[in-house]
């Protein structure tokens, strides 16, 4: 009887801790995919309305707009990984849905504003490194300016990924790390100086090759850039 009593003990120590490993490898597997991949395959709803809509603006997506997360939006989200220098699994994780300027409760706040910042600093590096720090906060600001303009996307990513926006994206210097200075001159942008006063385009006039560009109303010059409205 006291054998039986023992094993009946030890059986049932056993399966306590089986039952524990069980659940500890539940939430480590499926919680963490919880916070990580927000949509992915299968996924449905506005999220994902949300991630069709930008990729098409951009020129990755070609599907139906539907909320519904099948093949071609996966592909879409691949491409748009792979040019963005982001992992390439077709799943909407915090990262990706950052880059695109898509924000959840998961990835608001804070980390909102730094993505910001960290991708117009990308943007203003690529674009004018050469150019005095006034210029430099100056692209900074003709991004901001068309976040707030109803023609443009509403958001830092969409405004600098809409499709033929700047070439530094298609060419791949966006994803050139910013030094110091870049990062400080979107800090100021982001803070509200606005060298510009409101411009929402610039160009080189050395290097420009659309006649339409010089159509739009001058504002200022600063460095090798023409700002206009």
């Amino acid at each position: 009887m006291k054998n039986l009593a023992k094993r009946q003990k030890y059986f049932a120590i056993l399966n306590i801790i089986t039952v524990f490993i069980i659940f500890l490898g539940y939430n480590i597997l499926f919680r963490s995919n919880e916070v990580e991949a927000l949509s992915r395959y299968g996924s449905s709803g506005n999220e994902v309305t949300q991630i069709q809509t930008k990729l098409k603006r951009w020129g990755y997506y070609n599907g139906n707009i539907d909320g519904i997360y099948g093949s071609k939006t996966v592909s879409a989200v691949k491409s748009f990984q792979a040019k963005n220098g982001l992992t390439v699994d077709g799943i909407a994780g915090t990262k990706t849905l950052q880059a695109m300027g898509i924000y959840t409760s998961s990835t608001s706040g804070s980390s909102k504003n730094n993505s910001d910042l960290n991708l117009l600093a990308h943007l203003i590096y690529a674009e004018a490194r050469g150019e005095p720090y006034t210029g430099q906060v100056a692209v900074g600001a003709v991004v901001l300016n068309r976040v707030k303009n109803s023609s443009f996307p509403n958001s830092v990513a969409g405004v600098i990924y809409q499709s033929g926006a700047f070439d530094v994206v298609s060419d791949g210097q966006i994803n050139y790390s910013p030094n110091s200075t870049a990062i400080k001159a979107a800090t100021d942008a982001m803070n509200g100086w606005d060298p510009t006063y409101g411009c929402i385009y610039y160009f080189n006039p050395n290097t420009a090759t659309s006649s339409w560009i010089w159509s739009r109303p001058y504002v200022i010059t600063i460095g090798n850039h023409r700002f206009c409205r």
